[in-house]
């Protein structure tokens, strides 16, 4: 008995204003990965519909649409701003090299892709580890990427949760992990020449790691100010590579910002949250650029006074929100 083979489903052809970019979209997948993974970085942030950040709109009827929830079936023409062309989304395998405790609850991943399949990604970017049952968990890279072909992430243990709970008690070297990225839309500002504030919560350093080594890799003289907040004293866990790094890098300023007090330790550094310690140092950001990683709270906060109260353009903040992806919802 004959059978008749089952065509593939179409793709249809994205046109993208102003840039006149384009890319082929399947009905299976959403603008957005579809995009991504022919190299068109898009702005995005949680890919969860939740942000707003990778809204366009539909150049036929002036529809407003997100392009992380939608699968065309059609051809469009979308209004959408193109941030960078060429980088290439990827799943790669990846082998744990070494896990390296850097506080009683935050291990840093080393990890080794397969040679030959080496990540291009910018400093700031993250990826995202892609765990059974279709669930995902955001990770900043920490390595700048001039390190070579190890990728590090740093990661939190949280009592329960699904893939630090296998970080902190089964994982061992040798240990195969799968990735998809990079993504993340704040690596391409990490070279400009704007005088440039860094804020960081708990493991949201981890980008900023980042960006700092680039700098220092590529002999940068741009003025960079850290603030780095945590509870105590041990959250700020690689609190003396920071020292150091200003010690040696006149352009670089190390503000370590502390919420609670230390138990045993005298505190004499700066209190309360970073952003008003940014605040009460920086009456005009009208010439600088930020760039926020941690806490949702703090992001949005930071975001809203930062714009509101001291002149920082809404296009010169930047930040990537770290939320578990969904299953994309709707069909155009």
């Amino acid at each position: 008995m004959e059978t008749t083979a089952v065509p593939a489903p179409a793709a249809h052809r994205i046109h993208l204003l102003p840039s006149g970019a384009g890319f082929e979209c399947g009905a299976e997948e959403t603008l957005l990965d579809a995009a991504l993974r022919q190299g068109l970085l898009l702005p995005h942030q949680c890919k969860t519909g939740t942000c707003g950040s990778c809204r366009a709109t539909d150049a036929a009827d002036g529809r407003a649409l997100l392009l992380c929830q939608v699968r065309p079936a059609t051809d469009m023409t979308l209004d959408a701003t193109v941030l960078a062309e060429g980088q290439v989304v990827r799943k790669l395998p990846v082998r744990v090299l070494r896990l390296q405790r850097l506080a009683d609850d935050v291990v840093a991943l080393f990890l080794q892709p397969p040679e030959g399949r080496e990540m291009a990604f910018r400093p700031g970017q993250y990826v995202d580890v892609l765990l059974p049952r279709g669930l995902r968990r955001s990770y900043s890279l920490a390595a700048r990427p001039e390190a070579g072909a190890v990728l590090e992430l740093h990661v939190r243990h949280r009592r329960g949760g699904t893939f630090t709970e296998q970080v902190f008690e089964r994982m061992k070297e040798r240990d195969v992990l799968r990735l998809e990225g990079p993504y993340g839309a704040c690596g391409r500002k990490v070279d400009g020449d704007k005088p440039l504030l860094l804020l960081a919560t708990g493991t949201g350093f981890a980008p900023v790691k980042a960006v700092v080594e680039h700098a220092i890799a590529t002999g940068s003289q741009r003025p960079m100010t850290l603030y780095w907040g945590g509870r105590t004293l041990a959250d700020l866990y690689q609190h003396t590579l920071c020292k150091a790094w200003a010690a040696a890098h006149p352009w670089l300023v190390y503000r370590p910002v502390l919420s609670r007090a230390t138990p045993g330790h005298a505190w004499g550094g700066r209190t309360g949250r970073i952003h008003h310690a940014a605040m009460a140092d920086f009456q005009d950001l009208s010439a600088y650029e930020v760039y926020a990683c941690g806490s949702p709270a703090m992001v949005d906060e930071a975001r809203a006074v930062l714009c509101s109260q001291r002149g920082l353009s809404a296009d010169a903040f930047h930040a990537d929100a770290f939320t578990t992806a969904a299953v994309p919802a709707a069909v155009a």
